[in-house]
């Protein structure tokens, strides 16, 4: 005949299970944030390309600029040149004005290229250097970009293999444990986003909803004499030491 599984043997049983359990919970949570945290990197870098790529061609429009004052000047020196020769040649006072006018008029045309060239000019170097910064700040995420990849790859062959073990170790636990109360216990798992069924006192509350335990029910629990669901979240109270002292657990 089969030996009856004690109250605190099926304790203990639950709270190995829950164990495992939020092992395999935590390698999931590790496996969902280091992609997240490579795509979110992925999209900065995307970002940072797109503003580099901005700034580059403000850059260039910019020059491209200053070069076509630079134009406008040469050409204005030029006519300078060739109205201060015409003067020479005058004949009345009307050429005199006139062309005293288009040297004036070219003047001003230097002086206004000058100007904006000057304006451009600065202009020019404060994008350079929010591009500079820009660049070094996309290759310092390339790096970590990179880092990340390396770090996530290792951890996905390392988690892929504990979880192989842990699912494993799993299998076997839950054969220990009777239907109904396995039935329970997934019930209870399901409905908390952090999976624990089975909680240990901390403080004199329950570790999983934090509402206090009353002294005489703490004693009960350690006991380890019948299974005691929180009155608030009914997951399943235990007493850490006891569960994990085999010794006193079959004595219970």
């Amino acid at each position: 005949m089969a030996k009856e599984t004690t109250i605190a043997e099926k304790l203990k049983q639950l709270y190995d299970l829950q164990m495992i359990d939020t092992e395999i919970d935590g390698i999931a949570i590790l496996k969902g944030e280091l992609p997240m945290e490579v795509r979110d990197l992925e999209d900065e870098i995307a970002g940072l390309q797109t503003r580099i790529d901005r700034l580059a061609q403000n850059v260039a429009d910019m020059e491209d600029n200053v070069n076509r004052h630079r134009a406008n000047i040469a050409e204005a020196e030029a006519l300078i040149e060739r109205y201060e020769k015409q003067m020479d040649n005058v004949k009345n006072n009307r050429e005199y004005d006139a062309l005293s006018k288009e040297l004036e008029l070219q003047k001003l045309e230097i002086q206004l290229s000058e100007k904006k060239i000057r304006e451009m000019q600065s202009q020019v170097m404060a994008k350079q250097e929010t591009l500079k910064a820009a660049e070094e700040r996309m290759e310092s995420k390339r790096e970590d970009l990179e880092a990340k990849k390396v770090e996530l790859e290792q951890i996905i062959e390392k988690t892929n293999k504990d979880e192989e073990k842990l699912i494993k170790k799993r299998e076997k636990a839950e054969k220990k444990i009777e239907n109904r109360l396995l039935r329970s216990y997934e019930k209870i798992r399901s409905s908390y986003r952090n999976g624990l069924a089975v909680v240990s006192i901390s403080r004199d509350s329950c570790g999983g909803c934090f509402n206090k335990i009353p002294p005489q029910v703490q004693v009960e629990i350690g006991l380890c004499k019948k299974i005691i669901a929180c009155e608030h979240c009914g997951r399943v109270l235990v007493d850490e030491v006891a569960m994990n002292s085999p010794a006193e657990t079959s004595k219970a």
